[in-house]
């Protein structure tokens, strides 16, 4: 073996980071773990260190436009035959200039040159107008055609440009059968009950997940749960809420519904759906009347089956399995206008749900002094507020809890992040404090983002360690040592330095 290998400072170095490792993540950091591991198979020259780190897991919610856009083209060209499709395209997804866009191309034959349409905007301008382009190219809705004279031409998309005239003045057949051919219901529900239904179904989603035993749902929905990652299932135990569950349970509920029904339409093809028929069926269900009834005769099995998981997340009612109308709710009408960029961040999606009265808002109030006041009877409530505070009295119409520095700190080892906890309780605080600007006190926040930062004092990259190599010009380099000759390098760009190693050796 190389004397290198072996000469003074190295091993202890090593014994030094690995102590200092052990001892950050045993006492700051209890969730993340690492394994080094030394390819001793390697020549002397060469030694390889594989630092694998395990990161506190962030929940990530694309939105609407995000999603198409990882559609393949055919399910989006079949997507737009649709025409509350692409109205809700249009409405939802669009950046305004990309609106008028539209607009403009929407009663044309002809394809426009490249060049008139960069005139429709002014040069200081044009950073909103490339983004406009790239929402459009990305999902579909700008085709490129060739011009006579070798010019560059834009078109609409004929099939989107199409159903959208249809959607705007009328005409084709309807997208939803009313449940008036079946004549009056005996058993109509008016919009305070569907409100009311909606947030029970939705609310035994969250009980289940909080580990209520009253709470029970069926086996699809749980294992649609475990799939989204918001729990986990152990071998011969009850399903157990993870990290990204708890991040999951601090959203508004816009967010969450919009969050849980992405999981489901990623699992939908495995299921035997069809994607283009469900989501087609949700648009529809975006633009149906809040209180009116909407006849199930001509749907597939396919969406018959989508129809019942439905009615268990609350977006729609049915009062049997077998009834042949049901009535969507104020969540299913919701769902497609109020999803966000961002589900951890977004205030629009928040409000779009205290509007709809589909959340339990308005009751939390916040001292200087970090003591915290929730009036409200609701166990979900409490056990979201008990997940970043300590209880300390608890009464029959208000909980009075404390935000500490170890409450905080144990809500971020579960995966919760101090803005969670901060959006949390701006979009639920009470009336009082609305009034208020800022709604939360300053020093309430300022000190839950400091106890997170006390955490976060270091930042991992995952890597590979070369010892005594030459060459690092491959541009996969993270942090490199010259006088040393040390470098890391991402684990992506690993087999390529090995490779080239190899290569090297090969020739001395």
């Amino acid at each position: 073996m190389n004397p290198t290998w072996r000469r003074p400072g190295w091993l202890e170095t090593l014994a030094v980071v690995s102590v200092v490792l052990s001892a950050y993540s045993r006492y700051t950091c209890p969730r993340l773990y690492y394994r080094l591991t030394c390819y001793s198979r390697l020549p002397h020259r060469v030694r390889v260190l594989s630092l694998q780190m395990k990161l506190r897991v962030q929940l990530q919610c694309k939105n609407l436009h995000e999603f198409l856009k990882e559609l393949s083209p055919e399910i989006l060209d079949r997507l737009y035959n649709h025409p509350a499709t692409c109205l809700a395209v249009y409405r939802s997804e669009l950046p305004a200039l990309a609106k008028i866009y539209v607009m403009r191309m929407v009663f044309l034959e002809q394809p426009l040159p490249q060049a008139a349409v960069a005139l429709w905007v002014k040069k200081d301008s044009q950073k909103n107008h490339d983004q406009c382009v790239s929402v459009l190219t990305g999902l579909r809705l700008w085709h490129i055609q060739q011009l006579p004279g070798g010019l560059q031409g834009t078109v609409l998309n004929p099939v989107f440009k199409d159903n959208l005239r249809i959607a705007l003045l009328g005409g084709g057949k309807a997208w939803a059968d009313e449940g008036c051919s079946l004549g009056p219901d005996r058993h109509a529900r008016d919009v305070e009950s569907l409100d009311r239904y909606a947030m029970e179904r939705w609310e035994v989603i969250l009980h289940f997940m909080v580990g209520s035993p009253s709470a029970a749902v069926s086996q699809d929905l749980a294992q649609l749960l475990i799939q989204a990652g918001l729990m986990r299932s152990e071998a011969g135990e009850a399903p157990c809420i993870t990290s990204a569950g708890f991040q999951f349970l601090l959203l508004d509920t816009a967010s969450q519904l919009w969050y849980f029904t992405l999981q489901y339409l990623k699992t939908a093809q495995s299921r035997g759906m069809d994607l283009v028929e469900i989501l087609s069926f949700l648009f529809q269900l975006s633009f149906s009347t809040l209180g009116r009834d909407y006849s199930v005769e001509g749907m597939s099995e396919s969406l018959l089956t989508f129809l019942q998981h439905l009615r268990e997340f609350g977006l729609v009612f049915q009062r049997k399995r077998k009834s042949r109308r049901y009535y969507p709710t104020r969540l299913a009408i919701t769902l497609a206008a109020g999803v966000t960029a961002n589900t951890s961040s977004s205030s629009s999606s928040s409000s779009a749900a205290a509007s709809s009265g589909t959340g339990d808002v308005g009751f939390i109030v916040v001292e200087t002094n970090y003591r915290l006041y929730a009036y409200t009877n609701s166990e979900l409530q409490i056990a979201l507020v008990a997940l970043f505070s300590e209880m300390l009295y608890r009464f029959p119409n208000v909980v009075v809890a404390q935000v500490t520095r170890e409450s905080v700190q144990q809500a971020i080892a579960n995966g919760i992040t101090a803005q969670q906890i901060i959006h949390f309780l701006r979009t639920r605080a009470h009336p009082v404090m609305v009034k208020q600007t800022p709604v939360l006190p300053p020093t309430v926040t300022d000190q839950i983002r400091l106890w997170e930062l006390e955490r976060d004092r270091l930042q991992f990259t995952e890597g590979v360690l070369y010892n005594q190599f030459l060459s690092h010009g491959l541009g996969v380099l993270v942090w490199q040592n010259a006088p040393q000759r040390v470098m890391v390098v991402t684990p992506h760009g690993h087999s390529e330095v090995k490779r080239f190693w190899k290569r090297q050796k090969s020739h001395t």
